[in-house]
């Protein structure tokens, strides 16, 4: 695949829009980089945070989530890693997170801890889980949600600022069939390539390389 396939910001160098929106659709698996650029430094500077989050009692259901969420939602991650998207580990930013997800400015992804268990927040386009496509906050497809997760008090949301919508998902079991479901996955990867399509990633610089091993797109640690 060439470097430069398409003039542009983000990922227009990588994919075309045909190649993007036919991802999106689950219509096709795009051809990645066999290698992964590094640099050693900065996997070094979080590996002790890595290893602090491997003692959690959450820490396999997170690198589950990861591998899952790296393999289905985010586009070429082996040639993109740090530049267009980063993985936080054990962020100091407010909320306690256990690893966070960014692309842009924006943060995509995060998981936190629910006991001895694990949440998801999911950032995304509103229109996409209202039942009219619009905006509008009174439109949210209720029904939707409820019916992907396993029980209905396993999913909420709430809207921060702008035209979006933060989906809480609580259990394991529950994140892992929410992004099973085909038009949860669509949104999420809208969501994803929009904010990749901005430019290069403002967080590169607390990027986690052992938690993105988890990431790679065959879905095996290095």
């Amino acid at each position: 695949m060439s470097a430069a396939r398409s003039p542009g910001t983000g990922l227009r160098h990588f994919l075309d829009v045909e190649q993007q929106h036919d991802w999106m659709e689950g219509k096709t698996i795009l051809r990645d980089a066999e290698e992964r650029s590094e640099f050693l430094e900065l996997r070094f500077k979080y590996v002790a945070r890595f290893e602090k989050l491997l003692r959690l009692p959450q820490a396999q259901e997170v690198l589950d989530i990861l591998r899952r969420y790296g393999r289905d939602c985010i586009p070429i991650p082996r040639r993109t890693e740090r530049h267009y998207w980063s993985v936080s580990c054990l962020p100091s930013t407010p909320g306690k997170a256990l690893v966070r997800i960014n692309a842009s400015w924006m943060e995509l992804f995060s998981l936190y801890p629910d006991g001895e268990g694990i949440r998801a927040l999911f950032l995304v386009h509103l229109s996409d889980f209202t039942t009219d496509r619009s905006r509008d906050h009174g439109q949210v497809d209720d029904a939707f949600l409820e019916r992907r997760v396993v029980t209905p008090e396993d999913v909420s949301y709430f809207f921060p600022r702008g035209e979006d919508i933060f989906v809480k998902v609580r259990g394991f079991s529950s994140i892992g069939k929410f992004l099973a479901k085909r038009r949860a996955l669509r949104a999420i990867r809208a969501f994803n390539l929009t904010h990749m399509n901005r430019g290069r990633n403002a967080y590169q610089a607390s990027h986690c390389y052992s938690l993105a091993d988890h990431m790679r797109s065959d879905g095996n640690a290095e």
